[in-house]
């Protein structure tokens, strides 16, 4: 991480901020090595005590990324019975969708997909980029996270197994992208900037969060965070049992996250969210510090593929080449700057914390 993150600090031996958080998460959320067998045979047993009578014994989430379908390779790996489920925004890569296809179909495992609704999430989306922040992926997120707990209470099910993990994605400056859980902050972004009432979209408050979390007592579970979890060698496992193909970045098996990382946040934000990524994998020891230099040399995405990104999601937001350039123009701002339970938010995820089993 550099100074493009302008709340980063540095202590008297030059070691930033982000550095001792990862240390810090890593230390409590990472199970040692010499526990994760027995840690992740005792998680296994609970699952299938908790899937008792039942079809399934957990949800998992799929993208048709790296993580997330590693997460569904192992669960099968595992023994157990996952159902998968699967947000289908509208901008879906072919290649995301043929990963997925083929990932279920070779592991024999369920696959429930939600169409949402595209007039509903199209004003979502253009609202945060009219509001001039930096995370405007807070609407799939969001709506991805209460479809997990939706469905998994739909169903009775007491977890669900995400892909989030310590060693490659435990620094985000907060302010780059906070928001995914505070529907608060969602909501006024689309009560200023929206234009179509918000009827089918999937979202929870922090009552229904608490609802879920202490009443129907359903717990996320990083699975990742209890084995020894590389991501290249999670790559070289998918592509040689399941077929699966590399989409080129990070999320970028999303059409809009690859147009949104690679096009908008460093021309508008100058944020470049590999800084991020590659820091991470520094610190977890998958990646040297002169690769990542030399990584960053190379360009975000090849610059004929942004104009065509950039040309369809212009096309698909019904975006004028006027009104993007006022997107692009108009000062940023961060969350701070809207309604928002920011407070709240950090002593619920205390509590969200406290009931999962080692949070990624």
């Amino acid at each position: 991480m550099d100074t493009t993150d302008p709340e980063i600090a540095f202590d008297a031996e030059g070691v930033c901020n982000h550095c001792h958080r990862y240390e810090a998460v890593a230390r409590h959320r990472l199970v040692p090595p010499v526990e994760r067998k027995e840690r992740l045979a005792q998680l296994v047993a609970e699952l299938q005590r908790a899937g008792r009578g039942k079809r399934y014994d957990c949800v998992i989430g799929v993208s048709g990324g790296v993580d997330s379908t590693y997460v569904a390779w192992l669960m099968k790996d595992l023994g157990l019975r996952p159902l998968a489920v699967h947000l289908d925004n509208g901008w879906n890569s072919e290649l995301a969708v043929a990963n997925i296809e083929k990932t279920l179909k070779i592991l024999g495992i369920d696959l429930y997909t939600h169409v949402i609704d595209w007039e509903e999430f199209r004003d979502l989306q253009t609202s945060f980029l009219r509001a001039s922040t930096p995370d405007g992926e807070v609407p799939t997120d969001h709506a991805i996270w209460a479809l997990l707990y939706q469905i998994t209470a739909k169903h009775g099910l007491k977890h669900i197994i995400t892909g989030t993990n310590v060693v490659s994605e435990a620094i985000l400056p907060e302010k780059w992208g906070y928001g995914y859980f505070d529907w608060s902050y969602v909501r006024d972004v689309h009560r200023r900037f929206g234009r179509t009432r918000l009827s089918t979209y999937p979202h929870f408050s922090l009552i229904w969060l608490f609802y879920y979390i202490f009443v129907r007592r359903i717990r996320m579970v990083s699975i990742l965070n209890f084995i020894d979890y590389n991501k290249q060698k999670a790559m070289d496992v998918l592509q040689q049992q399941l077929g699966w193909v590399y989409y080129g970045g990070k999320h970028y098996e999303s059409i809009y996250t690859r147009f949104y990382q690679a096009y908008l946040l460093p021309r508008k934000f100058d944020i470049d969210k590999r800084k991020a990524h590659y820091s991470n994998l520094i610190l977890s020891g998958q990646m040297s510090r002169a690769e990542a230099l030399k990584a960053m040399q190379a360009p975000v995405y090849p610059a004929d593929l942004l104009e065509e990104d950039r040309q369809y999601a212009l096309k698909k937001l019904d975006l004028s080449e006027a009104e993007f350039a006022e997107i692009m123009a108009s000062p940023r701002k961060t969350f701070l700057e809207y309604r928002n339970n920011h407070s709240l938010f950090k002593l619920a995820k205390k509590l969200v914390n406290s009931s999962r089993q080692l949070i990624g």
